[in-house]
């Protein structure tokens, strides 16, 4: 696995139940000394990120802050991708959770509302201003009484990839690529009707799709989840009528956004979404598919989604003031340009997207991708709600979707069974 930032075959919500809380972060002791100097040791920890693209980049950051605060330690520790959450999940019941830690807002979710985590709206208010306001947003959780959980770091959205191939194969324009739902569901028809042995969509629509489209996901107060209302219940509608259509393969009822990429590499699927990674996958690993390859926005109806990942700080830190110190160190606007640039994602500090190297188009596709997505995050949404378990209520919304493709209940009846689960979920985890 690595840096990618659409972070969906991996999200997986933690179910820590009721924690507690024992010991203390692996901080050492005062954060400032008399002098009012930052001092002491901390434990910072990120995701599968240490390898011989990125251990230099970190190198260098810890040992720069290092030298501008003497007396600082910063401890770097890394997590294979594998099981990351359910790691969290032991080290916060163990109390040994780092001092500063890279998630995402479903895994905050879970432990800030356990209490392990600090409220930055108490703890550093003034830390807002230094980030784009929709990131700040994506780390504050109105279920938690608004309370924000996390400085803001990374953030990823993408183009949309289609196969123009498979379009002049099955009857499609390939100057004309679906930008709305209506348009990708009435190319994916028109492909149906053509092409036996390709298909526009090979995967199962996910809680971010419903966003896009432009149902609302949960109650202003984040208390309860609504994505079965009558937006929700047209979209698994245009989903069943695909599949019966033979338009949507039964493999797809199951499939993850592996086997969706396999399916695009190999020629049988005409879109994907994507981002900046997945173009330079495409052009290493099927070169031949890449020389076909168009590129549009991300497909939405409402706002297009983005992910972004995070860095929080422990609320049991022994040493808070270190660990807030360097986590906004490390997302930084200058930190977050540095990182962004090397790992093909977007940054969420304040301005940093308004370099030229996000705004400056080019006549190469990596640069178009580039442009493209900066411009997408400028108006993105984070469509997953921090609340939304991806290993319990992402399942369950598969099931009872492929239910109602299959016949076994109506669209309204599978939208509300998965709604009750995730509500009840909710509510027994409150």
């Amino acid at each position: 696995m690595t840096i990618i930032a659409q972070r969906q075959a991996l999200i997986a919500g933690l179910a820590l139940g009721s924690l507690l809380l024992t010991g203390c972060g692996n901080g050492g002791s005062a954060g400032k000394s008399a002098d009012g100097k930052l001092s002491g040791q901390i434990t910072f920890q990120t995701w599968n990120l240490k390898n011989e693209k990125f251990t230099p980049y970190f190198d260098n950051l810890i040992a720069a802050f290092e030298k501008a605060n003497p007396g600082t330690d910063i401890k770097w520790v890394d997590q294979p991708a594998e099981g990351y959450q359910d790691k969290l999940s032991a080290d916060a019941v163990a109390g040994s959770l780092p001092d500063v830690a890279d998630m995402g807002p479903e895994s905050a979710y879970t432990l800030a509302k356990a209490g392990v985590l600090l409220d930055l709206n108490e703890a550093d208010p003034k830390a807002k201003s230094q980030y784009l306001d929709k990131a700040w947003e994506a780390m504050t959780f109105e279920g938690l009484n608004g309370g924000t959980y996390g400085y803001p770091w990374y953030l990823n959205t993408g183009p949309s990839f289609f196969n123009t191939s498979l379009f002049k194969k099955c009857g499609l324009d390939p100057a004309e690529l679906p930008a709305t739902y209506d348009e990708l569901f009435d190319a994916a028809k028109t492909m149906t009707k053509n092409c036996a042995d390709a298909s526009m969509l090979a995967r199962m629509p996910s809680i971010e799709t419903f966003g896009e489209y432009g149902v609302p996901l949960m109650d202003e107060a984040g208390k309860k989840f609504t994505y079965n209302d009558a937006r929700g219940v047209e979209l698994v509608e245009r989903y069943r009528e695909l599949f019966a259509s033979k338009g949507l393969t039964e493999e797809a009822l199951n499939n993850l956004q592996t086997k969706e990429m396999e399916e695009f590499k190999a020629g049988r699927l005409a879109y994907l979404q994507g981002s900046s990674y997945t173009l330079n996958d495409l052009k290493d690993t099927a070169p031949d598919l890449y020389k076909s390859l168009g590129i549009g926005p991300r497909i939405s109806d409402s706002a297009p989604n983005m992910y972004i990942e995070s860095l929080v700080v422990n609320a049991t830190s022994k040493n808070p003031q270190l660990a807030k110190a360097f986590a906004k160190y490390v997302t930084n606007s200058a930190n977050q340009f540095a990182f962004a640039k090397s790992a093909d994602v977007f940054p969420s500090s304040a301005g940093t997207l308004d370099d030229p190297y996000f705004t400056k188009n080019g006549a190469d596709s990596a640069t178009k991708v580039r442009v493209e997505g900066a411009n997408q995050v400028r108006k993105a949404v984070v469509w997953w709600p921090p609340a939304f378990s991806g290993a319990a209520d992402s399942e369950t919304l598969r099931e009872q979707i492929a239910q109602a493709l299959l016949g076994k209940k109506s669209a309204k009846e599978a939208l509300d069974a998965s709604v009750k689960y995730s509500n009840e979920r909710l509510d027994s985890n409150g």
